[in-house]
C-alpha cells in the first residue's frame, strides 16, 4: 500500500488521533493544493484580461448611459506607470480566489473531517455547495446594485464636482463589494452549522430575532466599503430573509437528526 493510501485510510477512521507531525504536514498539503488552484484561476483571469475588465465596467457603463448629466466623462485614468500593472494584478488575484472558492473550501473541510463523526462528514457536499452559490448570489447582487450605490455617492459629491475614477480604486471598490456581499451572504450557512453542532438552539434563534436584525444591520453597514444606503439595504434585507431561511432549515434538520 502506497504512504498515500495509507494516509487516506488513516484519516478516515476516526478512532486513531493523528500527531501534531501529522496535522501539521496535513495542513500544508491542504494549503499547497488551495493554492495552485488559485494559481490556475490566475492564470485564467489574465489569458481574458480585457473581457473580464469590460465585465468589471458595466455598472460604471450603465450609470453613465443612464445618467449623462451626473457622469460626463466614462474612462478609467492609470495615473501613474505602475496603476495599469497593478489594476491587472489585483483582477486576477480576485478572480483567481473566486474561480477557487470550491476547491479551497473543499480542502477546508478535508482538513477537518478527522475531528468529525461519520453523520457530521455526510454534510460535506451540502455545506460546500451551499458556500459557493451562497457567496456567488451575494457577489451577483453587489454587481447587480453597484451602479445605484454610485449614483448615489456621485450625486452626493456636489454638482460642480468632475467625476474621473483612476482604475485601481475602481477595482477595489467593485472587489470590495462583491466579497462584502457574498461573505455576508456566508452568514446563513454559520447559523446553520452552530444550529447542528447545538452550539444555540432554533428556539433562541427565534426568540431573538429582534437583535439578529440589528446585529445584520450594524454589520451590514460595517462590511459595505461604499457607505451608502442603497447598498447597505441592498445587503440588510437579503440577509434577514436568509436569517429566518436559515433557522427553519436548522430546526427541520435538527429534528430529523434526533
Amino acid at each position: 500500500m502506497s504512504l498515500w493510501k495509507f494516509r487516506r485510510a488513516k484519516l478516515a477512521t476516526t478512532n486513531e488521533s493523528m500527531t501534531l507531525t501529522e496535522h501539521l504536514a496535513e495542513l500544508r498539503t491542504r494549503i499547497i493544493r488551495a493554492m495552485l488552484a488559485v494559481g490556475v484561476g490566475v492564470i485564467g483571469v489574465l489569458a481574458f484580461y480585457d473581457p473580464v475588465l469590460r465585465f468589471l465596467r458595466k455598472p460604471y457603463d450603465n450609470l453613465c448611459e443612464r445618467r449623462p448629466d451626473l457622469v460626463t466623462d466614462c474612462d478609467l485614468y492609470s495615473l501613474g506607470p505602475l496603476d495599469g500593472f497593478t489594476a491587472r494584478m489585483r483582477i486576477a488575484v480576485y478572480g483567481g480566489l473566486i474561480l477557487a472558492l470550491p476547491v479551497v473550501l473543499w480542502q477546508i473541510w478535508r482538513f477537518i473531517v478527522p475531528a468529525l463523526h461519520d453523520r457530521e462528514r455526510r454534510y460535506a457536499v451540502p455545506f460546500i455547495a451551499s458556500s459557493v452559490i451562497l457567496f456567488l448570489a451575494g457577489g451577483a447582487l453587489a454587481f447587480i446594485t453597484l451602479d445605484k450605490g454610485l449614483e448615489f455617492l456621485v450625486g452626493w459629491s456636489g454638482a460642480d464636482v468632475q467625476q474621473a475614477y483612476q482604475i485601481t480604486k475602481y477595482v477595489s471598490l467593485v472587489a470590495l463589494m462583491i466579497a462584502a456581499f457574498g461573505v455576508g451572504f456566508e452568514f446563513p450557512v454559520l447559523l446553520v452549522f452552530l444550529q447542528l453542532a447545538g452550539v444555540v438552539r432554533p428556539r433562541q434563534l427565534i426568540e431573538g430575532w429582534r437583535i439578529a436584525i440589528v446585529v445584520i444591520v450594524v454589520l451590514a453597514a460595517v462590511i459595505t466599503p461604499s457607505g451608502d444606503p442603497i447598498t447597505l439595504i441592498a445587503l440588510t434585507v437579503p440577509l434577514v430573509v436568509l436569517y429566518f431561511a436559515a433557522v427553519g432549515l436548522g430546526h427541520l434538520l435538527v429534528r430529523r437528526r434526533t
